[in-house]
């Protein structure tokens, strides 16, 4: 029995399995749901997600991963071999698996990510950067001499890099990405409408209206929450520009780094990434208007990849091939 390769997107916000020959195979929340008092897992993935603030005193729904890398290592290491169970089931070798951590990952967050996966039961663990990841799942060939800007925007991080030759060239990571969108938003409904609402509200608010540039057409959500004065529940009218203007401080930090990246790039890479674009991946290039917002703010055509959300788990699995063909090559 031949040995599959796999490849996991170990997200902050979600974790995604793409198995050689199959593609991807799961997609689950990275959030785990345990019983304080007799430190039992109760649920993982998609069911704990349900429980994210509606759970009793002794149910704790967390997330293992913050801002890209391991805070809780054991909980981390039981959701990996839950998540692989699900997607391979019994096999009779051990799997290559390849993992992606953000571009600015120490060495040590890569070891806690290498120990917890070959607990899960891993044969070989391949680390990869996030970027090379997105870009390969992208459709780029990174093998050649050409310069390709990715920006890669996750739950918890939000890597930027210039890859040439199958390595990168400038890159930079800053914990501003997804996750960061929710927090503003709920920053903003308290401090404009004296609303207190949740994570999931304030998540159903970006991916339904969320803007980062102004719409053609102004649209609005009704939102539920707490009124914070009298203490009773309210329901008031949201529009998109109110979420630009929300999200307008984290979408700025992200311009930021990206043209940090640029100002660092060698000139001939540079006037490659004119003439190719700006390639947007992961979740949070689903926010509408950031492709415009970047191509205003750096003259840069901007596009984002096909499938953003499974680019990076995609391109974790070709990872194993593309190090093999090398291997040949060697």
């Amino acid at each position: 029995m031949a040995s599959t390769d796999i490849g996991i997107d170990l997200g902050t916000a979600s974790v995604l399995v793409y198995v050689k020959g199959k593609g991807v195979v799961l997609k689950e929340p990275s959030v785990v749901a345990f019983d304080k008092d007799t430190n039992r897992i109760k649920a993982i993935g998609e069911e704990a997600r349900l429980m994210l603030g509606r759970t009793p005193g002794n149910i704790v729904a967390v997330r293992p991963l913050r801002q890209g890398v391991i805070s809780d290592y054991t909980v981390t290491e039981k959701m990996i071999k839950y998540f692989l169970q699900k997607a391979v089931g019994k096999t009779f070798r051990k799997p290559r698996i390849s993992v992606c951590v953000p571009s600015g990952a120490t060495e040590v967050e890569k070891n806690a990510v290498q120990g917890a996966t070959i607990n899960a039961g891993a044969r070989d663990v391949y680390i990869i950067e996030e970027p090379i990841a997105a870009a390969i799942g992208a459709g780029i060939d990174i093998a050649r001499p050409c310069g390709n800007l990715i920006v890669d925007i996750g739950g918890g991080t939000a890597d930027i890099a210039v890859i040439s030759l199958g390595g990168t060239v400038v890159s930079t990571s800053i914990k501003t990405a997804g996750d960061d969108f929710d927090e503003a938003i709920v920053r903003y409904m308290r401090k404009k409408h004296n609303l207190l609402i949740g994570e999931r509200t304030a998540e159903d608010i970006k991916i339904q209206i969320g803007t980062a540039y102004p719409r053609a057409e102004e649209v609005s959500i009704d939102v539920r929450g707490r009124n914070l004065v009298t203490g009773l529940p309210k329901t008031i009218t949201v529009t998109s520009d109110e979420t630009m203007e929300a999200l307008h401080d984290q979408t700025s930090l992200i311009v930021d780094a990206v043209h940090s990246v640029l100002e660092k790039t060698p000139p001939e890479l540079a006037a490659d990434i004119a003439d190719r674009g700006i390639v947007l991946t992961g979740g949070g290039a689903l926010l509408h208007g950031l492709e415009e917002l970047l191509a205003e703010k750096t003259g840069i055509n901007t596009m984002t990849a096909e499938d953003p959300l499974t680019a990076v788990a995609i391109g974790t699995g070709k990872y194993v091939e593309f190090l093999s063909g090398k291997r040949d090559e060697d």
